[in-house]
């Protein structure tokens, strides 16, 4: 049973949701705003994250820092009735594994957890070893990419991606087929998600100079090892 943080200072909406994903097999924890929800993060042991972004006390970009700088690893994702697109790219420069815009069916947000889930659950192939990349190796099962001693855990997104990218070594990953099996679709608002990805895994990468993520105008992405 999967332990969900909610995090939603409307009454009726946060009790809906969290009645929703007990049905569905999910424990939910809901709490009004931003400073009872980082209370119960630190005392409980959670497995996935649902924040509304305009919370009292602490507002919810602001829990979602907090609570990465805890756990790279968890899944967040932000509800919102915000629908600029400099708020959606400021969540995902945070860490947020999606983002939903409010009025959302039940249906969607339980989709789009699923989604995430099924991604970060490792296969038995990703456990048999790791994959490298230059002087890095990356750890599907774990999320976590080495260099050297230093160990830096990705989240859901970047960890897709990468894992992708190094599958498509020396080759040009299509962006239609990476936003299609990691995102779902090739939206303008997940393309511009990729982006923001992209970028966060150059830095990731930047330790060793003979790798790099190249873009391929009018195609899509691809990681080089430079002789």
């Amino acid at each position: 049973m999967t332990k969900v943080l909610l995090v939603e200072d409307d009454h009726n909406l946060g009790i809906i949701l969290k009645e929703y994903l007990d049905a569905k097999g999910y424990s939910a924890t809901l709490c009004r705003d931003g400073e009872a929800g980082w209370d119960a993060y630190q005392a409980g042991s959670f497995e996935f994250c649902i924040f509304d972004v305009m919370l009292p006390k602490l507002d919810g970009f602001s829990l979602a820092e907090k609570v990465r700088e805890a756990n790279q690893q968890i899944p967040i994702i932000f509800l919102t009735a915000k629908s600029l697109k400099e708020d959606t790219i400021h969540g995902l420069k945070i860490g947020a594994d999606d983002y939903i815009t409010k009025p959302f069916r039940m249906e969607e947000l339980l989709l789009r957890m699923q989604a995430i889930l099924r991604r970060t659950l490792p296969t038995p192939a990703d456990t048999q070893a790791g994959m490298k990349v230059g002087k890095y190796v990356y750890w599907a099962d774990s999320q976590k990419l080495v260099f050297d001693e230093h160990e830096q855990k990705l989240t859901s997104k970047e960890a897709d991606l990468l894992k992708m990218l190094i599958q498509y070594k020396n080759q040009v990953l299509d962006r239609t087929i990476a936003l299609k099996q990691i995102w779902g679709d090739d939206s303008y608002y997940n393309a511009r998600s990729m982006d923001v990805y992209i970028t966060k895994l150059r830095r990731h990468l930047s330790q060793d100079e003979k790798i790099q993520i190249i873009n391929v105008h009018g195609q899509g992405f691809k990681l080089v090892e430079l002789n």
